[in-house]
């Protein structure tokens, strides 16, 4: 019975090898190895210095060991530039050597050490007989603290791979992480003909098929964890991203009462998704926080957001009817710093200086002309002031309004007084001109007529979409304003929006905000591609001074631009981000990243990791504390955040065919 059990068992296993189509690959599967059979059939590791990963987009791969170390390791310096190199991937075998092990190599290297300062000490070589009484004094200390059961000695191997998506760059990171590498006297060498082992080593195996081992103590294997990045964030916020290093959500509060300052600046090149970034935390603050946002959007990229948050689109440009008045002008809340008590004033002269500024970059023109000097903002200057004495405003906030038998307006019984204009200042500079009998100002007087009048209604200028009254106010409450002033020319017209619409924001939206914080509203105001103003010093220095005062508004100014190298060559800019407590940086050009090394104190780590991280990759840093992050909108998100064309297309589509 049995017998004839196993004889239908082998006519039943023939019957299932015979069903084969193919008995070849029948046969040429039976050959394979367990490790042909499970590894990926993508990756070709015939070459030997590195190795080829094909996928849809083939991935160059090269593996590194360590060759060498210095003499005294420094945590967190020793490895820190090849953690945060960029698309690199780092494994580090320990094993600890046994204490009767270490004893006897330590007994051994000392008597090898004596034996050669005495054989230094009979030649008369003074130096390496001191040199080598030093390192036998060294060893000696450390076989005494393993048998006291202080230290201990650990074996050591350290392997890298390095990622990119070309040959080219590999090459090319490869000799950056070399000399990177160098800077700490840390030797590092390509796993020429073993790259196959060397990558498998790097992999979560638990197998160092390398094995070129170091030589560590406790304290100096202390200084190859990479623990050294603060779990960035705040107890409460939105959730802007994740820590690259450790996996964790980073949580941020614009308005966290830890930060020094609530402004923030976000700098990267193009395409590396500073928008989305923007887009991301201002959806996100709004939602769960009830941060109210104001956007000045150069590129029209925001008008979505305003739409999906239920906020306010305002487009200006040389065909629209919406108005701004530079000359806007509300009260604010000062707090005596003596009594506590707080009123309400009219500050007129710190508004005469805002419009100069701003009548001033009009005056100067696209080519920045030298004929504007002291005595022509002396003009300026006084006839602003003049215009706003005409309408008799002064430093009481009841100046603001006239008297009225009907219910209208901002305050009971009274309606808000019409303010000057740029058409009502510039009528006043043709009558003094006619008036004015200095030969000194003569000239001036001249001047200002002659390129102000492009920007008055009246004679139908190209550029008086700021001449008139005000078409529109800014509710408070709104979660985002958007004013999009895209559709004006790039080279002047722009930056000069900016810096009008920058003090009208701060009359309109930031003075607002109560100087009371237990009742102010929580504010951002988004100047996006600021690197437009900077051509403009009477731009900068408003910008200067709006950083400066905005905290105590308890409102955050965000500073978005992919050409840092501008602020980099004008000092007086880079107070702007000096006094921003955030800082996020994303991918950068390698032409911009040794100015920001510089100015914001970056490693050479931290430096070369901005310059090969992947879209919407980067460095936060809030305070003193640092994190590489990924931010990342979810898919509902990326349908009013996403800017790239392409895919607003693809998205369109397939809205259409669902």
């Amino acid at each position: 019975m049995l017998k004839k059990k196993k004889q239908n068992d082998l006519e039943r296993q023939r019957q299932l090898n015979n069903d084969y189509s193919n008995p070849d690959e029948y046969q040429i599967l039976k050959k394979k190895t367990i490790k042909e059979l499970i590894a990926p059939s993508g990756i070709d590791a015939s070459n030997i210095d590195h190795l080829e990963i094909i996928s849809n987009v083939t991935r160059y791969a090269r593996s590194f060991f360590v060759s060498t170390l210095p003499r005294m390791a420094t945590f967190p310096e020793l490895f820190r530039d090849m953690y945060l190199f960029g698309d690199i991937n780092t494994s580090i075998y320990i094993n600890p050597i046994a204490e009767s092990r270490s004893q006897n190599e330590l007994n051994r290297t000392i008597n090898e050490l004596e034996t050669e300062r005495i054989v230094a000490a009979d030649r008369g070589n003074i130096n390496r007989e001191s040199t080598l009484g030093q390192k036998r004094w060294e060893a000696e200390q450390l076989r005494d603290e393993i048998a006291a059961g202080y230290n201990k000695l650990y074996e050591a191997s350290i392997v890298s791979t390095l990622f990119a998506y070309s040959l080219e760059d590999l090459n090319r990171y490869t000799k950056l992480l070399a000399s990177e590498m160098s800077k700490s006297l840390v030797g590092i060498k390509s796993a020429w003909g073993m790259q196959e082992e060397a990558f498998q080593s790097n992999l979560p195996l638990m197998q160092d098929k390398v094995k070129k081992m170091h030589t560590f103590d406790r304290r100096s294997m202390g200084t190859v964890f990479p623990f050294t990045t603060s779990e960035v964030g705040h107890p409460t916020g939105i959730p802007l991203g994740f820590n690259k290093q450790t996996g964790v959500p980073i949580l941020f509060d614009n308005f966290h009462s830890s930060l020094a300052n609530y402004n923030m600046v976000i700098f990267a090149k193009s395409g590396a998704g500073k928008s989305v970034t923007m887009k991301t935390l201002i959806s996100r603050s709004a939602v769960l926080m009830g941060i109210q946002s104001l956007a000045l959007d150069a590129e029209g990229e925001y008008s979505i957001v305003a739409e999906s948050l239920g906020g306010i689109n305002v487009v200006i440009s040389p065909t629209s009817k919406t108005v701004i008045n530079l000359f806007d002008i509300e009260p604010e809340v000062i707090r005596d710093e003596i009594t506590g008590k707080t009123r309400s004033v009219v500050n007129v002269e710190s508004k005469v200086e805002d419009v100069t500024q701003a009548l001033l970059t009009m005056a100067r023109g696209s080519t920045r002309s030298k004929e504007v000097n002291e005595l022509t903002k002396q003009i300026i200057s006084e006839s602003v002031a003049e215009e706003y004495a005409a309408h008799h405003i002064t430093s009481d906030p009841a100046s603001l309004y006239e008297s009225s038998s009907m219910t209208t307006g901002d305050v009971l019984g009274k309606q808000k007084k019409e303010m000057p204009t740029i058409g009502s200042w510039y009528r006043r500079i043709l009558r003094k001109a006619e008036e004015n009998k200095n030969v000194d100002y003569q000239f001036h007087y001249s001047y200002l007529i002659k390129v102000m009048k492009q920007y008055i209604r009246e004679y139908n200028g190209q550029m008086a979409y700021f001449d008139g009254q005000s078409t529109f106010d800014l509710l408070d409450g709104t979660l985002f304003i958007n004013l999009d002033i895209s559709q004006l020319e790039e080279r002047f017209a722009r930056p000069l929006a900016q810096q009008i619409l920058l003090s009208w924001i701060w009359e309109k939206y930031v003075k607002k905000n109560s100087e009371d914080r237990t009742k102010a509203s929580k504010k951002r105001v988004l100047v996006d591609e600021a690197w437009m103003l900077l051509p403009y010093p009477e731009a900068v220095d408003f910008l200067n001074t709006m950083a400066r005062r905005a905290r105590k508004r308890n409102v955050s100014l965000a500073i978005i631009s992919q050409r840092f190298q501008d602020f980099y060559e004008k000092p007086e800019a880079q107070a702007v981000l000096t006094s921003s407590d955030t800082k996020l940086f994303l991918a950068q050009d390698k032409s911009e990243i040794q100015y920001l090394k510089e100015v914001f104190k970056l490693s050479s780590g931290e430096a070369n990791f901005l310059v090969t991280c992947f879209k919407g990759e980067g460095l936060l840093k809030v305070g003193a504390d640092t994190a590489i992050i990924q931010i990342k909108p979810t898919a509902k998100e990326f349908e009013f955040v996403e800017t790239n064309i392409n895919k607003l297309v693809q998205m369109n589509k397939r809205r259409e065919e669902y």
